[in-house]
């Protein structure tokens, strides 16, 4: 996965530096940063260093430097794009999301509505439908943002999505399935990603989470969890116990959360270690389902998972290339009589490759199994 800001910069992304230790590592190694683009780092102490090296053709991105450095770059043929005051969010952020930089002032006396998450929200809400360019070009930036660190951050992973509905409350024998089931897929060496909020989202987040610890670690953090069920009415409440399990067991499993703030009245869970937030609805919902290149588990949902299920059937049904990503539809009954996509989706595949890429189960508990046998 993709360096931390914490590492140096190693190579492995040529011509990009997000990081103030890959901005020292490139100027000590190449003395130049012709042609770098330099993105969301804080330049402010290597003011001596910029009136110094090239920088024809460089880009620096929401990169505060001091006036005499800003100027010198300009002269030397860069081009600078300063960050933007005021703002909630970094519209050039340079990696995904952390649950500690989202919920940053939880523990404070205003507890959600003053983290960066609910902030972040609450401009949004002001300005979606304003109609001034400037905003919906600076949404339009941080999601291309997040989009190229999601990327990086995956590179070489084997990523398995998880879909299910906002709905499901902690507490729940379905919660306990959903966390078992991203338990199981983490520790088989998968990396799970779902959609990063609340509910079945949460749960398997939660599993991977807990897979490195002891099999009654979950067992320990659902009874925990089932006090605060849902992150109504407060969102506080909520947060704050998940981020318990969190300090209780440190250092836990690794997985990916790619929600919206268009849906932002649902908050992120904690869970996930990498959260890649959108504006824009439709690009995460394309790019949660693009990236999950080993397979996708749907579990019950409503109108949001039968959406997901054939915005990830039509790529599958036109595929020439390369194999479709399996897919695997938990609960028989659910898809076949209450909501029933199974029969569509089995007609659909009907002569396709994807026909042996798709399967319906009864248990949750199967889902890891089906999973593996279509290739997953």
């Amino acid at each position: 996965m993709h360096p931390t800001p914490a590492q140096p910069y190693d190579g492995s992304h040529d011509r990009e530096i997000e990081s103030l230790a890959e901005f020292d590592e490139v100027v000590a190694a190449r003395g130049s940063l012709a042609r770098f683009r330099v993105q969301a780092v804080d330049l402010t102490g290597r003011t001596d260093v910029l009136l110094t090296v090239d920088t024809e053709g460089a880009v620096f991105l929401g990169c505060p430097m001091s006036p005499e450095a800003s100027a010198r770059v300009r002269t030397a043929g860069a081009l600078v794009f300063p960050p933007v005051p005021g703002l909630p969010f970094d519209p050039y952020r340079g990696f995904v999301y952390t649950p500690a930089e989202l919920f940053a002032g939880l523990d404070g006396p205003e507890g959600y509505e003053a983290t960066p998450d609910a902030r972040t929200y609450a401009w949004f809400q002001r300005t979606k439908s304003d109609g001034d360019v400037f905003c919906s070009m600076l949404r339009s930036l941080h999601d291309d943002a997040v989009s190229d660190a999601l990327d990086e951050l995956l590179v070489g992973a084997r990523v398995v999505g998880v879909m299910g509905g906002h709905a499901m409350r902690r507490g729940t024998p379905e919660y306990a399935g959903a966390a078992r089931l991203g338990r199981e897929l983490a520790r088989a060496g998968l990396t799970v990603a779902t959609g990063g909020g609340p509910g079945a989202m949460e749960a398997a987040n939660l599993g991977a989470y807990l897979a490195p610890f002891e099999d009654e670690a979950l067992d320990e953090a659902l009874v925990a969890l089932s006090k605060v069920p849902s992150f109504t009415p407060s969102v506080t409440d909520w947060a704050r116990a998940a981020f318990e399990i969190r300090r209780d067991r440190p250092d836990g499993g690794v997985s990916v959360g790619i929600p919206t703030w268009f849906y932002g009245h649902e908050p992120p869970n904690p869970f996930a270690a990498h959260i890649a937030k959108y504006f824009a609805n439709p690009l995460r919902e394309d790019g949660l389902l693009a990236r999950s290149t080993a397979g996708v588990v749907f579990l019950p949902g409503a109108a949001g998972t039968v959406q997901e299920i054939f915005d990830n059937a039509t790529p599958n049904y036109y595929s020439s290339r390369g194999e479709p990503t399996p897919m695997v539809l938990v609960d028989r009954a659910h898809w076949t009589e209450r909501l029933p996509a199974w029969p569509l989706l089995t007609s659909l595949a009907q002569g396709r490759p994807m026909a042996s890429r798709i399967a319906l189960v009864d248990r949750i508990e199967e889902a890891p199994e089906a999973l593996k046998r279509l290739g997953g």
